[in-house]
């Protein structure tokens, strides 16, 4: 497995929002999104073994972990490392971009899928498995990173078209303006929650946090 980074902080994005958690950045991903705010993980990572991970893991003396990247689904081992992390008695939140199929995940109350929808802005919308989307249950979570009135039409047409079984969640580009995005959902009562990005509230475009 190759890593970016490990570094323990509050959870700043989803239903955990505030929650301490250890985050595990892996290298590499399959997509390019035009606004991307982790492209340093795309390369220059580090090799690790699965016991290697979970040993540094252990360090921080955390139960939240978030697994993340880049996308950690194009990690040879992923699905073994759940499986130890959940036997440790960990919580596990994994963050993908949902283009590739989550049926190899372990079905645990303890394991948290958290998907992107990757909307125009990206420059990605026509990558979503939308199997995936319907694969989710309600422990998880579906995100729509929403830059525009296009990405929210856009969102708006995925939850109409597909049976979603989990809290939906709309972040603006940036994580911190939420004005015009709160002024949509609730002209459209639309049921979703809108989320900013903790993190970024508090410790801006810091690295590592």
């Amino acid at each position: 497995m190759r890593i970016i980074e490990i570094f323990t902080s509050l959870q700043g994005e989803g239903v955990l929002m505030g929650t301490p958690t250890t985050f595990v950045r892996f290298e590499g991903c399959n997509l390019d999104c035009n606004w991307c705010d982790t492209r340093y993980a795309r390369s220059g990572g580090r090799e690790v073994t699965v016991g290697q991970l979970i040993d540094e893991i252990e360090n921080e003396d955390v139960p939240f972990l978030c697994l993340t990247g880049g996308e950690p689904m194009l990690q040879e081992d992923i699905v073994e490392l759940i499986n130890d992390l959940l036997d440790s008695e960990h919580h596990v939140t994994i963050e993908t971009n949902g283009t590739i199929p989550l049926e190899i995940l372990p079905d645990s109350e303890d394991l948290l899928i958290s998907m992107d929808v990757k909307c125009p802005s990206s420059g990605m919308s026509d990558r979503v498995h939308r199997d995936n989307m319907t694969f989710l249950g309600p422990r998880d979570q579906l995100k729509f990173i929403i830059a525009d009135r296009v990405d929210y039409l856009f969102a708006k047409k995925m939850l109409r078209e597909n049976e979603i079984n989990c809290p939906i969640i709309m972040t603006p580009v940036g994580g911190t303006e939420l004005k015009e995005l709160a002024d949509w959902i609730l002209e459209d009562r639309l049921w979703v929650r809108i989320l900013p990005q903790l993190h970024k509230l508090i410790w801006g475009e810091e690295r590592g946090v």
